[in-house]
């Protein structure tokens, strides 16, 4: 794996190389962890201008700008680098006497000759940015931009397979929950059950706070978690994801408790149905981000239902759980072959409830099957 995150950092160089600036500053954890294999609290990623990625595994400092190197902060066990994939990468470890690791790595870039540091000016506070150009005043700092997050965009293969992986474990949990009685118990319980499953199937968390809906809940993205009790005839909208090796996906289902569903219910659901597998049809390479999202959101608004539908229909997803890109009316862009996306439209009519379907896919040519259907669970409107 240390050949493939030098590559992932020889092409950012390269990107860099191409608009001038002469070292990076790389903060976002999920960048960090994407290019050197994980991210120790607090860590930063030094990139030199160079083409050399540095040699040793022990701890040390930047001496050439042709090193990169990880600085972190020491931990309380003394053990900031566990689970590091990339042996080949120079990392140093900063005393707890030692400054914010970004100032550090300021000061080393200066040092090492560099002009000039781009950084990723979204992602610091204005605060850090300003310790930053004061600790190296020399240096002439410049935007990294999106520059990481769109050499993200598109998974290789061993990505993927965690994904896979994940979608595996998230499915097997809720399979699971199905099976189990149902009414009586709190969305509150449900959810916790529900992570504490992820984890015995070997994920390493919950991708994000899973959300269990009941009754007039139903149907809402995102809902939290309230103390009300499943009961016959609800609605059970329910949306979970694993979190494998860093890597997260997204499932998210709707149910009927304990009874044959009823007559607006199966059309609700139906309605829904239809505009994710309208969505999921139009995830083809080439395909324009926001004509993804207008598959479905032109059903749901052609029965009335487009004034509550969310902004987006889905996103990206990957070492976090809502990355690029965004299938939404204003998005611009294309799809990718090896874009893992979601597509998730909804319907909450207040006081009632509603439903939800969602998916993750990998965009696939057609060549290869088409959009490749990670999370398998059942659409059919069970009645549990």
């Amino acid at each position: 794996m240390s050949q493939v995150y030098a590559d992932r950092r020889a092409r950012l160089r390269a990107r860099c190389a191409a608009s001038g600036p002469a070292a990076a500053l790389v903060s976002r954890p999920a960048n960090v962890r994407y290019l050197t294999g994980a991210c120790p609290p607090g860590a930063v990623l030094l990139l030199g201008a160079g083409t050399g990625a540095g040699t040793g595994t022990g701890t040390g400092t930047a001496t050439d700008a042709g090193t990169d190197v990880l600085l972190c902060p020491r931990t309380p066990t003394g053990d900031p680098v566990e689970g590091r994939a990339d042996e080949s990468l120079r990392l140093t470890v900063l005393p707890p006497s030692a400054a914010d690791p970004a100032v550090t790595a300021a000061e080393l870039a200066r040092k090492a000759g560099a002009d000039t540091l781009a950084v990723e000016e979204r992602h610091l506070s204005v605060t850090r940015y300003r310790a930053i150009g004061d600790a190296a005043p020399q240096l002439r700092l410049a935007d990294l931009g999106t520059a990481v997050e769109q050499e993200r965009l598109v998974k290789d293969e061993e990505e993927i397979t965690c994904l896979r992986i994940a979608a595996e474990i998230t499915d097997q949990a809720l399979g699971e929950l199905l099976e189990s009685i149902l009414v009586g118990r709190t969305e509150r319980h449900l959810a916790l059950e529900l992570e504490r499953r992820l984890v015995d199937h070997g994920a390493d968390g919950p991708a994000f706070p899973t959300s269990v809906a009941t009754g007039p809940h139903s149907g809402r993205g995102r809902h939290r978690p309230s103390d009300r009790r499943v009961e016959e005839g609800d609605f059970l909208s329910v949306c979970l994801g694993a979190n494998y090796r860093g890597y997260r996906c997204e499932i998210g289902r709707t149910f009927v408790i304990g009874t044959t569903p009823a007559d607006w219910q199966i059309e609700l659901y139906d309605l829904v149905f239809a505009a994710q597998r309208a969505a999921r049809e139009a995830l083809t390479p080439g395909a324009a981000y926001s004509d993804v999202d207008r598959a479905a959101r032109q059903i749901l608004d052609a029965a009335g239902y487009g004034d509550g539908l969310a902004p987006s229909l889905g996103h990206g997803v990957g070492l976090e759980i809502e990355e690029d890109p965004q299938l939404s009316p204003s998005a611009m862009g294309k799809l990718d072959a090896c874009v893992p996306v979601t597509v998730e439209p909804g319907v909450h009519l207040p006081g009632r409830g509603g439903v939800r379907i969602d998916d993750t896919l990998v965009v696939r040519q057609e060549a290869d099957g088409g959009p490749e259907l990670l999370t398998i669970t059942t659409k059919e409107l069970l009645a549990l």
